[in-house]
């Protein structure tokens, strides 16, 4: 169903309308319909546009800013907490071995807001007082720019706080019943809410304004030319001070529920900022099925949702399923966004910060957390760590209806004075060390970290090639082939309890004779064409 909202002649008409107040026309059910035509002339016809290039296939790191790491010892994590911790994050050396190596960093959202979380932005122009200052991130954008790693903020772009002058401006035009107020428009409205979507009353008007995530982050109206420019002006502002991209939260609900209108808006949205920056990361959240998010990719890159939490497809391989279905599923994903965007590229995880963390369902001492990062960081395209899963972090809901419980403060075992944020109710013990006691054992989860994105970054066809599938493994055993410019490696993962041997000459006739690496809880070895693989290990042939 198309979009219901109310708009004003005002841009259009405000010469001839003097200080009368013209209402739109209204359809059946009672609510005020758009008599601009959604502005289709400038959202028509937008042409498919690249969605990625090589130099952004990269390990991101995503940190929830205000539980990585404090410096000024007010217990939340801030900015300069963050360039404080980049010699652990990348120390600018890929052979110092100290580093975890990561080559691009989520920052969750900085910007003014009146939450812990800062998804409800009050002000997109200044960074939140708890994070720091300006001078802050650009200090942090140059640090990482040395090192070879790129930096993306979070950019709520659909709502806003209702502490956001914006609304504020809006509360008070519609109030006032001022249509001619360019603010009267700026978030969606309607004369009655509208089944299936959430809406609240405005005070002292008769109209109610969406929120669909809650009550205090009201849903901007894109179909206002004014909204659409102030986000492309949001967007630049912070390109040009010298973020790589963006993360795009709720990228499915600035036109709630219609795919169609989403698709058109993004593509406009991604083609001015790609003519601001040709090489921008982008890649945006549609926590949907992959049939809902494949559209998308024709504008940006997508997290894909189907990998990821305990019942995804990486969980449901590491606990020793058939990796041939993992590696199919891949194969099929793969093709599919490639067919709508020959750029397009798969941007997989484990967890987030929205979701129970992974080593609550992949344990460390099963060793399914091993299988899990080997099956993540060893995919084509652009893996996603949530901060704290490289050394096994526990957090959950549990019984509490609380996201607080899933951004715990990172375990630094250190003097990092960060602390829980507000609203934690989790009490479990973590279980599984901190940084520091991690750090000095050479078997640990952040070790093998460590040691998995070096192997990533010395074969670049994994990350960057042509992936293809390998088939008639025999057993549960599964791979693929990547290549890039010619040269080829294959890619294989035992996820089982038991070794397992493969004969490489059944594998769609490429020969394979060096083991390159492995990496995992055991080794492997090749003789001839047998090559025999210890369990839960991954190896990388060439």
């Amino acid at each position: 169903m198309k979009r219901i909202l109310c708009v004003l002649l005002a841009c259009l008409l405000l010469a001839g309308c003097g200080s009368a107040k013209k209402k739109q026309p209204k359809d059946v059910s009672g609510n005020y319909m758009l008599d601009t035509a959604r502005n289709e002339a400038i959202l028509d016809d937008i042409p498919v546009v690249s969605a990625s290039n090589q130099s952004n296939a990269r390990v991101f790191y995503q940190i929830f800013v205000g539980s990585f790491s404090d410096s000024d010892g007010d217990g939340i994590g801030d900015l300069r907490g963050i360039i404080n911790r980049m010699d652990y994050l990348n120390d600018g050396d890929d052979n110092s071995g100290l580093s975890l190596g990561v080559e691009g960093i989520w920052l969750t959202p900085i910007f003014a807001s009146p939450s812990y979380h800062k998804y409800d932005v009050a002000n997109y122009y200044k960074i939140d007082p708890d994070f720091g200052t300006e001078d802050d991130l650009k200090e942090l954008i140059a640090l990482c720019h040395e090192r070879n790693v790129k930096l993306i903020l979070d950019l709520p772009l659909n709502h806003t706080s209702t502490a956001n002058t914006w609304f504020g401006n809006f509360a008070t035009a519609q109030a006032k019943g001022n249509v001619v107020d360019p603010y009267y428009s700026f978030y969606t409205y309607a004369g009655a809410p509208i089944n299936g979507r959430t809406f609240y009353k405005i005070p002292g008007a008769d109209h109610f304004y969406e929120g669909n995530f809650s009550s205090n982050m009201p849903e901007l109206n894109f179909n206002n030319k004014l909204v659409r420019d102030t986000m492309v002006d949001v967007a630049k502002y912070y390109l040009q001070m010298g973020v790589d991209g963006f993360r795009f939260d709720a990228a499915k609900y600035v036109f709630y529920g219609d795919a169609q209108e989403n698709s058109k808006i993004w593509n406009w949205y991604m083609k001015q900022l790609r003519t601001m920056k040709p090489d921008i990361y982008t890649v945006a959240e549609v926590w949907d099925s992959d049939t809902v998010v494949y559209p998308y990719h024709s504008a940006t890159n997508c997290f894909n949702f189907t990998m990821s939490q305990a019942q995804g497809r990486i969980a449901e391989a590491a606990r020793g399923g058939n990796v041939n279905s993992f590696t199919g599923y891949l194969q099929t994903y793969i093709d599919t966004i490639k067919q709508i965007n020959p750029d397009a590229m798969p941007v997989s995880f484990i967890s987030n910060h929205d979701m129970d963390r992974a080593a609550g369902f992949l344990t460390v001492p099963s060793g399914r957390a091993v299988v899990a990062a080997n099956l993540n960081i060893l995919t084509p395209g652009s893996p996603f760590i949530y901060y704290g899963e490289e050394i096994g972090m526990l957090g959950s809901r549990g019984g509490a209806n609380t996201d607080a419980n899933r951004r715990l403060a990172m375990l630094w075992g250190d003097e990092d004075t960060v602390k829980n944020p507000e609203g934690t109710t989790y009490k479990a013990e973590q279980a599984n060390g901190t940084v520091a006691s991690q750090k000095v054992d050479g078997d640990s989860l952040l070790n093998h970290y460590k040691r998995l994105i070096a192997i990533r970054k010395a074969h670049p066809e994994i990350g960057q090639g042509n992936y293809t599938q390998l088939e008639n493994t025999g057993s549960k055993v599964g791979g693929f082939l990547s290549e890039l410019n010619g040269s080829v490696v294959m890619v294989l993962h035992n996820t089982g309890t038991e070794e397992a041997t493969v004969d490489l000459s059944k594998l769609n006739g490429t020969q394979m004779t060096v083991i390159s690496a492995t990496a995992g809880m055991g080794g492997a070895r090749l003789e001839g064409t047998q090559l025999t693989i210890d369990p839960q290990t991954s190896v990388i042939l060439k």
